[in-house]
C-alpha cells in the first residue's frame, strides 16, 4: 500500500511538471508575454512623450521573440564546440 501511495505522488508530480513544461515552452505564453511587453513599453514611451511611441515599442517586443526562439542551427553549433559534460 505504502508503495503505490508513493507511485500516485510521483505520477501526480511528474504531471504537474509535464504541464509547467508545456505552458514554459508554449507559444500562447510568449504571445501574451509579447503582448504585455509592448503595451507597457507603448504606456511608458507615451507618458515620457517619446516619439513614435507605438512604433517604438515594437522594439523590445521584437527583441522578446527573437529570444524565445529555439535557434536550432546555432544550439547544435554550441552543443558540437562548446558544451563539455
Amino acid at each position: 500500500m505504502f508503495m503505490q501511495n508513493e507511485i500516485e505522488g510521483i505520477k501526480a508530480r511528474n504531471a504537474r511538471v509535464e504541464a509547467d513544461k508545456a505552458w514554459e515552452t508554449s507559444i500562447t505564453r510568449r504571445i501574451i508575454i509579447a503582448i504585455a511587453t509592448y503595451i507597457c513599453i507603448a504606456v511608458f514611451l507615451v507618458l515620457i512623450n517619446a516619439p513614435n511611441p507605438y512604433f517604438n515599442s515594437l522594439v523590445p517586443t521584437a527583441a522578446y521573440i527573437l529570444s524565445t526562439l529555439s535557434m536550432p542551427f546555432l544550439k547544435n553549433f554550441w552543443i558540437k564546440n562548446f558544451y563539455k559534460k
